[in-house]
């Protein structure tokens, strides 16, 4: 089965064909740094990052460029709220941004380009624009003039008399400069110099790129004027993405990307998570103080957090709650003791190496590498790529518990290990990792006499109808991660949770 992806200007499913063989132009548009990060901006990261990990996996060599808005209303007006400057809001949230998205395991981009070091570019776009007559100057403004381009609405499939006649006199009453433009929907590429903001000299005066533009001029510098795979939030469809294309295709010619790729929204309680709303949750907060509706302070480890992103098919909205996050933690938990499995039982196994990633990769001779495969090539179904490394998982957690109890197992050894492997190599491509210091912090707390004494206590404590001493025990056994099965007329038994 070959690779197929969901094009967004097609909306169908399209066999994936790149412009130059087994190389991937992919161009992201990234946040405007004005703030934290919150758990949308993290899906979306997520679902791009694990896009091109599989892509890579997969033998292409990715070319993968993220941009960050650094000049935008509003950073201008977080800089005045803070009593600081654009530049140092922009510093402070771009580092901010690498520290929440590196502890969810996002590699980084090739290219991270800045709007405010593509001035220039940018200014060369927009006058390609004008001298093709696609834009015009009011008062040190320039705008595109939307009706020049016959295929404008293509992406989001719009049609501008619908809009106009929908929209009212409600266009107006929402943009201020609405009188200066030839058309209502006519958008900007250069504002005018505005009293106390940053401002570059420009062939039209000074003044500084509207938002649109700036993307389209760094994918042209960075990656060239036609790519592979443009991608972001579906929230982007239109005006931005829309806009993109009509600016690069009108002053080039040729088609700005092939595949236009877009993640669903983080809802809560039915809604897009956003700032504007203010229903929103840091990636920071949820990460290191987070309560759940009960008010008690959860841990949520970030791989949780990324597990919980590509459960959900990439293009759909998913839902955030208690009930969710705490699903993916447990289904974490179970893939978690599968990745550590060679680390903490791989000696008594009699294996020679511990380290999975030591010999070449197992490429794609075993059946759940083709399984994993054939279901992730389908528009980057991760969710169903995730069935076969829980699979895995739970096979090996359960031969760990049955080593854990000194009771013999009969499973080939070099079977257990190649599946191992395969499931540390399936799980790396969806960015699901463990540390293997992890085993040591697994297996620090009680030993395997001190549990088997501890039960026997409860017992006595359970015959004498002590049930406070009883039910003590049992939490301390649980705080360990020792899950305890009680049946009648037997002792009880135990496994590492």
């Amino acid at each position: 089965m070959s690779l197929t992806i969901y094009n967004t200007l097609s909306r169908t499913k399209e066999p994936f064909q790149t412009l130059t063989p087994n190389q991937v132009k992919m161009y992201c548009c990234g946040v405007t740094v004005y703030d934290y990060c919150h758990l949308g901006h993290a899906r979306s990261s997520i679902v791009w990052d694990t896009v091109r990990r599989y892509l890579q996996w997969r033998g292409y060599k990715v070319e993968y460029v993220q941009n960050f808005t650094d000049i935008d209303d509003k950073i201008l007006n977080r800089a005045e709220l803070e009593q600081s400057s654009m530049t140092a809001v922009a510093e402070k949230y771009t580092a901010a941004y690498f520290e929440d998205m590196h502890s969810l395991n996002v590699s980084d981009a090739d290219s991270y380009p800045l709007a405010t070091k593509h001035i220039q570019e940018i200014q060369d776009l927009i006058s390609d624009l004008e001298q093709k007559g696609f834009a015009y100057t009011v008062d040190g403004d320039v705008y595109f003039r939307v009706r020049k381009d016959a295929e404008y609405g293509k992406l989001s499939k719009r049609n501008l008399d619908d809009l106009r006649a929908g929209a009212g006199e409600r266009i107006e009453a929402a943009d201020p400069d609405q009188i200066k433009k030839e058309d209502p929907f006519d958008f900007a590429l250069w504002k005018a110099a505005k009293p106390g903001e940053p401002a570059w000299e420009s062939p039209w005066g000074n003044g500084r790129p509207g938002w649109h533009i700036e993307c389209s001029a760094m994918i042209r510098t960075q990656l060239g004027e036609t790519i592979d795979i443009h991608c972001g939030g579906n929230d982007l469809v239109f005006p931005h993405h829309e806009n993109e294309i009509a600016q690069s295709e009108c002053a080039h010619d040729r088609p700005l990307s092939t595949y236009w790729m877009h993640n669903g929204m983080v809802n809560i309680g039915g809604e897009k998570m956003s700032k504007s709303l203010g229903n929103f949750t840091t990636i920071r907060k949820l990460l290191g103080d987070y309560h759940d509706a009960n008010g008690q302070k959860v841990d949520i480890d970030p791989m949780t957090v990324r597990l919980f992103v590509l459960t959900a098919q990439y293009r759909k909205p998913i839902d955030f709650n208690d009930a969710s996050i705490t699903a993916a933690g447990q289904s974490w938990q179970t893939i978690k003791d599968g990745l550590l499995f060679g680390y903490e039982f791989g000696e008594k196994l009699g294996w020679a190496n511990l380290d999975p990633l030591s010999t070449t990769s197992i490429s794609t001779t075993t059946a759940e590498v083709d399984r994993f495969r054939s279901a992730v090539d389908d528009d980057f179904n991760f969710a169903e790529g995730l069935v076969v490394i829980f699979e895995l998982a739970k096979e090996l957690r359960k031969v760990g518990n049955i080593i854990a109890h000194d009771s013999e197992q009969t499973v080939d050894p070099t079977l257990l290990k190649d599946k191992w492997r395969t499931l540390i190599e399936l799980a790396g491509v969806l960015g699901l990792v463990v540390n293997p210091d992890q085993v040591k912090e697994q297996t620090g707390g009680l030993n395997d006499a001190e549990i088997e004494a501890l039960l026997i206590e409860r017992q006595t404590a359970r015959a004498n109808k002590d049930f406070a001493t009883s039910d003590r025990i049992r939490a301390q056994l649980t705080e360990d991660k020792i899950v305890v099965i009680d049946k009648a007329g037997v002792p009880s038994t135990w496994y590492r949770g």
